[in-house]
């Protein structure tokens, strides 16, 4: 829905500054003023996002009022056993080493799961969610929509990525967005100038406005952004509405299907998923694939364990081990979009982050802190659900340095590969 952190991840491992504040053992950090009196509410149209209401709502999107289709599990559950001996997971954070239950205890974070080959190392729950909370993705969605658009390459649905966009989303046809190819727009390298910062008057927030139902349409407005400020495919800007013209290609490919639909068949019934997931929707019926995917930590976990096995669950390949590699691997991205290139630290591929590490290691990032870090040589997935108070943030940003250097110390704990 709206552009992920790009914080320097490992960075924090660099910083020699001032020590940070401590909480009490045992804190929820601004639990009362995230709602914890009221036990959390769901908010409304209206106040979902605001801070009172962020715990509630953030896990539970489908009470809030707003449009919704269910994306439907199906089939045997996969299972995910405990680890017999979690090892102890630490981490430095301005020359101080932490736990991390320390870490859970510092930053507004409501679900905190950690994997190794499939084996639950450390799994928790804060400010009163469980493992049954749906937590919302924000932009982690854009990361479960460029999966479902290899699927549909490897289906023949969509011949090529190097198709316009216009030959499946023909509702896009005669703008710059229609014409921009569906490789450009994973990369979100269209050129087209789109302003996303946060500041409720940039092109996200009229976009967001758009799919809630005031003013144009969402596919109406797409069609107004026709200033090219870059060649196509030749620089990464981070750009939500590239993502919502890739909604729009899925279900034109698909022949009427829905996204959910899509999901549900393609990703969530062989995944193994312990529960539906759901997809938000804007006005026009079109889920919302910048921001509007919502599932369980676990069913987050389990697509984290899918993506470190190459797209493969058990011996099923769920996504086309090629197309995953190019979305994923910096050694197959233009040097543009390499680590240090596309962001100060961060590379890009196919809609997820991809971190400078010796192994092939890549996120998928969502405003407020959400993350799913993999790291495939290694078994490692990290899930984390949050509410931190600032959309994303610089390199100087507490959280999400502090949520770097926690990255970093799991990695190092469970013997992962790190510069």
């Amino acid at each position: 829905m709206k552009k992920p952190d790009v914080s320097r991840l490992l960075l924090a491992a660099l910083i020699a500054a001032a020590t940070s504040p401590a909480w009490p053992a045992g804190a929820e950090p601004d639990a009362d003023l995230l709602g914890r009196a009221q036990g959390y509410p769901v908010g409304g149209p209206s106040n979902w996002y605001q801070t009172g209401y962020r715990v509630g709502s953030w896990s539970t999107i489908e009470k809030i009022g707003l449009p919704v289709r269910t994306v439907e599990r199906g089939g045997p559950v996969r299972e995910l056993p405990r680890v017999a001996s979690p090892p102890a997971l630490q981490y430095r954070y301005r020359n101080i080493n932490y736990t991390l239950d320390e870490y859970l205890e510092r930053r507004r974070i409501t679900g905190l799961l950690v994997l190794k080959n499939g084996e639950i190392v450390a799994e928790h729950y804060r400010y009163a969610r469980t493992p049954e909370a749906r937590f919302l993705s924000f932009s982690m969605a854009k990361s479960v929509t460029s999966l479902l658009v290899g699927i549909a390459v490897d289906k023949g649905l969509i011949a090529s990525l190097d198709d316009p966009a216009q030959k499946y989303a023909m509702v896009m046809a005669d703008s710059p967005y229609g014409a921009t190819t569906i490789r450009q727009l994973l990369r979100m390298s269209s050129g087209i100038g789109f302003s996303e910062n946060y500041d409720g008057n940039d092109d996200i927030s009229k976009l967001s406005r758009s799919m809630a139902g005031s003013g144009q349409r969402p596919a109406q407005l797409l069609k107004t952004f026709t200033d090219r400020i870059n060649p196509p495919g030749e620089k990464f800007v981070y750009a939500t509405a590239e993502t919502e013209v890739l909604s729009r290609v899925l279900t034109g490919a698909a022949g009427g299907k829905t996204m959910s639909e899509l999901t549900s068949e393609w990703l969530w019934k062989p995944l193994g998923a312990e529960r539906d997931a759901v997809w938000k929707i804007a006005v026009d019926g079109q889920e919302q694939g910048g921001g509007g995917f919502a599932a369980t930590l676990r069913d987050w976990g389990r697509l984290g364990m899918m993506l470190a096995n190459d797209g493969k669950v058990g011996d099923q390949q769920i996504v086309p081990r090629e197309y995953l590699l190019d979305a994923t691997d910096v050694a197959r991205q233009p040097s543009a979009f390499a680590p240090g290139r596309a962001t100060p630290y961060l590379g890009y591929g196919y809609q997820f982050w991809l971190s400078p590490q010796k192994t092939r290691t890549f996120m998928l990032q969502g405003i407020h802190g959400q993350t799913v870090l993999v790291q495939p040589s290694s078994g490692i997935v990290v899930v984390q659900a949050a509410v931190y108070e600032k959309a994303s943030g610089r390199q100087d940003s507490d959280p999400y340095v502090e949520r770097s250097a926690m990255l970093l110390g799991v990695l190092r704990s469970l013997g992962g590969a790190i510069n």
